[in-house]
């Protein structure tokens, strides 16, 4: 029996039928243009999931294994193993023409295609669809959403975690229990277009070592340079552009491209110029001098102050999880509430009620969706005949009205189950949470944004690497969809399917500098985000544990550009703040407004 999507209704299925090519790695290490694969796994199935082969193989990566206390692969063991370069024809042929599924498909995407660019040959991939976006989708009821844990609720027995053989069949099969989850939802999968690639293309070129002193603010006449002051330049120079920016960040200046209220001077040898740079530094009162007497001040530069260490900034180990917002309370406690039809100042106005009485507005159909309210118009939803066929409690629009803040009864009258203890916190626009101390992956979080899926317009998740002044350090700490990476791999844009986005953000890998982590969305192209309804952002261990929190976040009608969460600095610990600030400009005016240089 075809575990794809049967019903006509659906948002939508694949078209022919896909096969898919099942793959597990092990690596040395997590960052693919630095690390390499010690072993691999590939199973390919056909349209209905049925097995037709296997491939599996340890491999020599020339290079120290890296943590063999995870995966057991010694130097011994990988001795005499192919090197990668031997096998990536028969791997080629297994995955060309295939979707390549993985549980976090874009490591094992990343890595497979460094290994072939390193082999001089390319990936033959085109498509690919991760098994953890899909269940996100899902929502099954499951503690978290590792594989184990999957593999547990599809039933599907899981003999030797870490073993890429092992997990590359539970994954298999897991991916058969997921296809019909989705079916039965009506859920279109998140397929990922990713073309043929080649190259080795990360880390992205750094441009300047980030400056390791804070900002004093501006240059005063007569005053001397003080490290960590931001610099720009801009016009005609005497020495070579790129011989000043070098003296300038030997001395210990931070160089930036753009000018704002947070630029210390301004350097041109014409005051008088008519640049975008001159213009933005008289706006923002930034003082101007000229090289002659930025050399003269150089040769004289005083000590600043140094960033806090980024050691200084890990949290100690601990069990609990300290928030500055209570726990959800109130009637909705524990519930999942999606919003259908009605317009789409009145679907925000109905999501922030849910918010306030304790329950997650959801976004998209789940089957962690426990209720549904149906607005004017919402009774013609394609998802209207799944909801009924799966028999859950479907309310009016006054229903919250009629609400007892102690407990809600379903649809039949029965009184609702408490909710678990381990329930996500739901974060109102503004609230705050403590990111705790992880055992895996430690300080590795997911910080993950989908969208309705019938919504037809083009979203871009990016995220900006911000100092105390909300000033990037330099413009590669602006991740988006054409650098996806950060230097250093400390924020990475991952894209998990049409409608959902994350920024990665690795905390201990931050530079000193990095007070902030911000995460906004962006429309591409014409509309605004009452187009696209409300953005659910989910803070998830990049482990694939728990979430920590969600929240969801409404423009209101004009807005083009939507700040979603901030991860920043307080003390000791780092904490996530859930923010919903939306603004009418686009993402280059956005871009500008945290420093980064772009151009028109």
């Amino acid at each position: 029996m075809s575990v794809m999507p049967t019903r006509a209704d659906g948002l939508s299925s694949l078209p022919g039928d896909p096969a898919w090519a099942v793959v597990d790695v092990e690596t040395s290490g997590l960052r693919p243009y630095q690390h390499r694969v010690l072993s691999v796994a590939v199973l390919t199935l056909d349209a209905s999931g049925k097995l037709t082969e296997e491939f599996s193989t340890l491999l020599d990566p020339e290079c120290d294994p890296g943590p063999v206390h995870i995966h057991g692969l010694t130097p011994q063991r990988l001795r005499g193993a192919p090197t990668f370069e031997q096998v990536a024809d028969r791997i080629g042929a297994l995955l060309s023409g295939r979707i390549l599924v993985a549980h976090n498909a874009q490591f094992d995407y990343e890595f497979l295609a460094h290994e072939f660019a390193r082999a001089r040959s390319w990936l033959p991939v085109s498509q690919r669809l991760c098994t953890l976006a899909l269940n996100l989708r899902i929502g099954p009821p499951t503690d978290d959403l590792k594989l184990a844990s999957l593999a547990s609720f599809y039933g599907v027995r899981q003999r030797q975690a870490h073993d890429a053989l092992d997990d590359a069949r539970v994954l298999a099969g897991v991916l058969r229990g997921s296809l019909a989850a989705a079916g039965e939802l009506g859920l279109q999968l998140p397929v990922v277009a990713c073309p043929p690639k080649q190259g080795i293309g990360y880390p992205p070129r750094v441009p300047k070592t980030p400056c390791a002193f804070r900002n004093p603010g501006p240059l005063a006449p007569g005053a001397p340079l003080v490290q960590g002051m931001k610099v720009a330049f801009t016009g005609d120079t005497h020495a070579a552009r790129e011989e000043l920016v070098a003296r300038a960040v030997a001395a210990g200046l931070n160089v930036v491209g753009s000018v704002s209220r947070h630029t210390s001077v301004l350097i041109t040898n014409d005051r008088a110029g008519d640049t975008a740079k001159a213009r933005a530094a008289h706006s923002a009162g930034v003082p101007l001098i000229g090289e002659a007497d930025f050399l003269a001040l150089l040769a004289d530069i005083r000590p600043g102050t140094t960033h806090p260490t980024s050691d200084a900034a890990i949290p100690a180990p601990h069990s609990s999880r300290p928030s500055a917002t209570p726990a959800a309370v109130g009637a909705l406690a524990g519930r999942r509430i999606l919003v259908l039809g009605g317009p789409h100042d009145q679907a925000a106005a109905v999501r922030s009620r849910v918010a306030g009485l304790g329950g997650a507005a959801a976004v998209n159909l789940s089957a962690s969706v426990t209720d549904v309210i149906v607005l004017p118009g919402g009774e013609h939803d394609r998802r209207m005949p799944r909801i009924t066929d799966r028999g859950m409690p479907v309310h009016a629009d006054d229903w919250l009205d009629t609400l007892d803040l102690a407990t809600v009864s379903g649809s039949d009258g029965t009184p609702a189950p408490l909710p678990r203890a381990d329930t996500v916190r739901v974060l109102p626009r503004g609230g705050v949470i403590d990111l705790p101390t992880q055992q895996e992956d430690p300080q590795c979080w997911r910080v993950s944004a989908a969208w309705a899926h019938q919504a037809n317009k083009e979203v871009d998740v990016v995220a900006f690497i911000v100092d105390e002044d909300e000033q990037v350090s330099c413009d590669e700490d602006f991740v988006f969809y054409g650098a996806p990476e950060s230097p250093g791999s400390a924020v990475q844009l991952v894209t998990e399917g049409p409608n959902e986005q994350a920024i990665v953000v690795e905390l201990s890998a931050l530079p000193a500098a990095a007070h902030k982590v911000v995460v906004a969305a962006a429309l591409d192209g014409a509309g605004t985000f009452a187009d696209v309804g409300a953005i659910e952002i989910m803070v998830v261990p990049a482990s694939g544990e728990q979430a920590v929190a969600q929240a969801t976040l409404d423009a209101a009608t004009t807005e083009r550009s939507l700040v979603l969460a901030e991860i920043y600095r307080r003390g000791p610990l780092w904490r996530i703040r859930a923010v919903g600030q939306g603004h009418d400009h686009d993402l280059a005016t956005t871009a500008r407004s945290f420093g980064v240089d772009i151009t028109d």
